[in-house]
C-alpha cells in the first residue's frame, strides 16, 4: 500500500518488471454542459494541446497494448479529434444507459471483441479533462496495481474542500471498502477528506464480473464505477489506494474558471521545468509555454513572451520582449524581438524585429534581418540578406547578402492568382521599390529610388523607371483656392515677389538718383 506522499515501495520494487497493461479505457462521452461552450468541453485547449490530448499522451505513456476512448456528445466531433491525434486507438460509443460502469462495460465489451477473446491483464481507466495527470503517475498506480496483486487499485487525493467529489471509505488495515458519492453519502461520510480521482487500475476479470452486478439504483439514476470496488472486495479481492499529493493532476475542468486555473498551473510548471533546464526566464509572470515548446540551454526569453506549437529554440537565441511564435523553429544565436510569427524558421545569428510580422512559409537565412514593420509570407531569404524596415515581401525567393531598401514590396496578387518574384544575390535595391510579379532580378543588379520593376533585369544591371518632373505653376491657388496650403502658398509666392522687387538693380538706380537730385 502506498504511504501518504504518494511513492511506493511496490512502485520501485515492480517498475522494472511491471507488464504493460492490457488497455487504457479513456472517458471522453459528457457534455460537459457547465463550460458553457458550442466547443466538447474535451476539445477546449490547455498548453497547446486539448484537454483529451493530454490524457491521450498520459495514456500512452504506461504503452498499453490497447488505447479506448469512449465517446457520446458531438460523437463525430470529437471522434474525429482523438484519431487526428492517436490514429490507432479505439473509439467506442456509449449507449444510452447513463454512468461512467456502463461506459467502461462498452469499453470493455468492444475490446474484447477486437482481440476476439476476453482481455486479460491490467485495465487502467482514466478521463479526457484531467490535463494534468502524467504518464508517471499512472505508471505509479500500475506498479502498485500489480505489485501488491489487488483486484482494484483507486488514485486518491486529500482535499480541504472534496464537496462534489467521491469520499473514499477504508478498512481498518488500510484497504478501501467502498466510494461514496457525493450526493449518497451522509453528513459522517462527507466529512471525509480523501476522495476518489475517478483514475483506477483493475484486474480485467474482477472489472468484467462486477459491471455485470452494478446497478442504476442511486441518486442520480446511473451505472457507478465506483460500485465495482464494494462488488471486488466482497467477492474477497483486495482494493486499496494509492494518494497522490499532487492533487492538481487530478484536477478536472468543468467550466471555464477551473481551465483557467489549471491553465496557469501547467504553465508554472512548464516553466519551472525548462529554468531547471538552464533556460533564463526573466519574468515568469508574462511568459506563457505550451507543453509541445521544445528549447535548448542558454535560450533568454524576455518579458511578454508566447511560445505555441511545435516551437523549437536554439542555443543562445534571444525572443521577447512582448513576442508570440506559434510554430516558429529559431536557429543559434538568433534575436527576435516585438514579433508577431507562424510557421516561420529563422536561421543562426540571424535578427526578427521590431514589429514585425512573419507569416507562414518565411524562411530567414543565416546572419539574415528582417527589421522593423515588416511582414513577410512565403519568401526564402539568403544568408546575410537584409530586408531592414517598412515593406513586404510575398510568395518569394531572395538570395545571399541582397539589401532590399526601405519600403520595398513584391505585388504578387494580380487579383486571381499569386505569382513569385525571384531576387538574386548581392542585389541592392533603393527605397520604394515596387517588384510586380511574376518578375526576377539576376545577381549584383541595382534599382533606383521609386522603381517599378515589371520586367526581368539582368545581372548587374540598374533598373530605373523614371519620368521626367513636371511642376505645375499656381495649381494650388487655382484648384484649391480656399485652403490653408492656397493661403500659405500666396503668402509664399508674396514674400517672394516682394524680395526680388527690393533687390533689383532698377530699384537701387532709381533710389540712387532720387537721393543725388
Amino acid at each position: 500500500m502506498s504511504n501518504q506522499d504518494g511513492s511506493t515501495t511496490a512502485a520501485r520494487t515492480q517498475e522494472a518488471t511491471q507488464e504493460a497493461p492490457a488497455a487504457v479505457i479513456v472517458l471522453a462521452a459528457g457534455a460537459g454542459t457547465r463550460m458553457k461552450s458550442r466547443t466538447p468541453k474535451i476539445l477546449h485547449p490547455i498548453g497547446g494541446l486539448s484537454m483529451i490530448g493530454h490524457a491521450l499522451r498520459a495514456a500512452r505513456g504506461v504503452e498499453p497494448r490497447e488505447l479506448a476512448v469512449v465517446v457520446r456528445h458531438e460523437r463525430d466531433r470529437v471522434a474525429e479529434h482523438v484519431t487526428g491525434l492517436d490514429a490507432t486507438a479505439v473509439l467506442v460509443d456509449q449507449d444510452d444507459v447513463p454512468g461512467t460502469g456502463r461506459a467502461v462495460q462498452v469499453a470493455l465489451e468492444a475490446l474484447d471483441a477486437r482481440a476476439h477473446q476476453e482481455l486479460t491483464g491490467t485495465v487502467v481507466v482514466t478521463y479526457g479533462d484531467v490535463p494534468l495527470l502524467t504518464p508517471a503517475t499512472l505508471r505509479e498506480l500500475v506498479a502498485v496495481h500489480q505489485g501488491e496483486g489487488n483486484a482494484v487499485s483507486v488514485l486518491t487525493a486529500l482535499l480541504d474542500d472534496p464537496t462534489g467529489y467521491g469520499r473514499i471509505q477504508r478498512h481498518e488495515d488500510g484497504t478501501v471498502v467502498a466510494i461514496v458519492e457525493h450526493k449518497d453519502a451522509s453528513p459522517e461520510q462527507r466529512a471525509i477528506r480523501e476522495v476518489n480521482s475517478g483514475i483506477y487500475a483493475f484486474d480485467a476479470a474482477v472489472l468484467r464480473d462486477a459491471l455485470t452486478q452494478v446497478d442504476t439504483a442511486n441518486a442520480q439514476g446511473e451505472m457507478y464505477l465506483t460500485d465495482v470496488l464494494a462488488i471486488a472486495r466482497a467477492a474477497g479481492g483486495r482494493v486499496a489506494a494509492v494518494v497522490l499529493a499532487d492533487r492538481w493532476q487530478v484536477e478536472g475542468a468543468n467550466d471555464r474558471l477551473q481551465l483557467a486555473a489549471l491553465g496557469a498551473e501547467l504553465n508554472r510548471r512548464v516553466l519551472e521545468t525548462w529554468m531547471l533546464a538552464g533556460v533564463s526566464i526573466v519574468d515568469p509572470a508574462t511568459t506563457w509555454i505550451d507543453s509541445t515548446v521544445v528549447l535548448d540551454e542558454d535560450v533568454t526569453l524576455l518579458p511578454g513572451t508566447q511560445l505555441h506549437g511545435a516551437t523549437h529554440v536554439s542555443r543562445d537565441a534571444v525572443v521577447g520582449p512582448d513576442t508570440t511564435l506559434t510554430d516558429v523553429v529559431i536557429g543559434e544565436g538568433a534575436h527576435v524581438v516585438r514579433t508577431h510569427g507562424s510557421g516561420a524558421r529563422i536561421g543562426a545569428g540571424a535578427s526578427v524585429g521590431p514589429f514585425t510580422y512573419l507569416r507562414p512559409g518565411t524562411v530567414l537565412g543565416e546572419e539574415g534581418k528582417i527589421g522593423a514593420f515588416y511582414e513577410t509570407k512565403n519568401v526564402t531569404i539568403g544568408r546575410g540578406s537584409k530586408l531592414s524596415h517598412l515593406g513586404y515581401a510575398g510568395d518569394a525567393e531572395i538570395g545571399e547578402h541582397t539589401n532590399i531598401g526601405c519600403g520595398n514590396i513584391t505585388a504578387n496578387y494580380d487579383g486571381v492568382n499569386k505569382h513569385r518574384t525571384v531576387i538574386g544575390s548581392h542585389v541592392r535595391t533603393s527605397s520604394n521599390t515596387v517588384f510586380v510579379a511574376p518578375v526576377s532580378v539576376g545577381d549584383g543588379a541595382y534599382t533606383g529610388a521609386g522603381a517599378v520593376v515589371r520586367k526581368d533585369v539582368p545581372a548587374g544591371s540598374l533598373a530605373l523607371s523614371v519620368a521626367p518632373q513636371r511642376n505645375i505653376a499656381g495649381w494650388v491657388s487655382t484648384k484649391r483656392p480656399d485652403t490653408a496650403s492656397a493661403a500659405a502658398a500666396d503668402a509664399t509666392q508674396a514674400a517672394s515677389t516682394n524680395a526680388v522687387t527690393a533687390d533689383s538693380p532698377m530699384s537701387s538706380t532709381t533710389t540712387e538718383e532720387s537721393t543725388n537730385a
